[in-house]
């Protein structure tokens, strides 16, 4: 089954500034959603307010037929709705195991059960050999992997990504787009935004570019690095995804 996350004329202002003006996105599970713009477009006020970060002053939030527009952080988490921030959110004092079992103890589970899983989900994102190793010690590559299988263990309809490729070395970019791929074929809804436009784009599957507080454009990666207006005001002239 199909699952709708989307937002309907969102607006936000700070004092006297609009931030955002009117932005309606639509993201569905098992696609890769972008939103990207040059720095105050309006495109990580709008993330945040999907993330229930900030309040909306105006316009609403939607999965599915659910109104998530007054729910903070968590009650969307119990909804579906997994959200992963810039900054490291792992336990630094805990080893990669106990990051994720420390999520899978809140879920109705046995303790065969929870060690099932989390045996299952350190195989599945090559953390085996880092299991017993403590947040503090792990590489940056590492921690976004734990981070991400930590995610998993709510089993979420859609995981927010804010700037996934900020901060690791390209090899650990490429790895990391092949894991967020891995997580779509898997039906998960993934709406991401980064600064990185050129890894971002490349897995993409729709991309709204926002400028000014607005949606500019909506379409596909080839659409988008192709636009001459967004290459003029964003993407610069000799953009190309390949």
């Amino acid at each position: 089954m199909t699952h709708i996350l989307k937002t309907e004329n969102l607006k936000k202002k700070f004092g006297e500034r609009v931030v955002v003006n009117g932005v309606s996105i639509e993201a569905k599970t098992g696609e890769i959603t972008g939103l990207f713009g040059p720095n105050g477009a309006g495109k990580s006020t709008t993330f945040y307010m999907i993330a229930g970060l900030l309040v909306a002053d105006e316009g609403k939030i939607f999965l599915d037929d659910y109104d998530l527009t007054d729910y903070p952080v968590y009650m969307r988490a119990r909804k579906g709705i997994g959200y992963l921030p810039q900054e490291a959110s792992i336990f630094r004092g805990l080893t990669a195991r106990e990051n994720i079992k420390a999520v899978l103890q809140f879920r109705d589970l046995t303790e065969n059960e929870i060690e099932e899983k989390t045996d299952s989900l350190l195989e599945e994102f090559g953390l085996n050999h880092v299991a017993d190793t403590k947040g503090s010690y792990l590489s940056g590559g590492e921690r976004r992997r734990v981070e991400i299988a930590r995610a998993l263990a709510t089993d979420p309809l859609f995981i927010l990504l804010d700037e996934p490729f900020a901060g690791i070395d390209p090899i650990t970019i490429i790895e990391l787009q092949e894991i967020i791929i891995k997580l779509k074929k898997r039906g998960i809804g993934i709406i991401l935004t980064d600064h990185n436009i050129k890894d971002s784009l490349r897995i993409t599957d729709k991309a709204f570019i926002l400028s000014n507080g607005s949606i500019l454009k909506i379409g596909t990666p080839g659409e988008i690095a192709q636009d001459e207006e967004i290459k003029e005001i964003y993407l610069g002239k000799d953009f190309k995804l390949d």
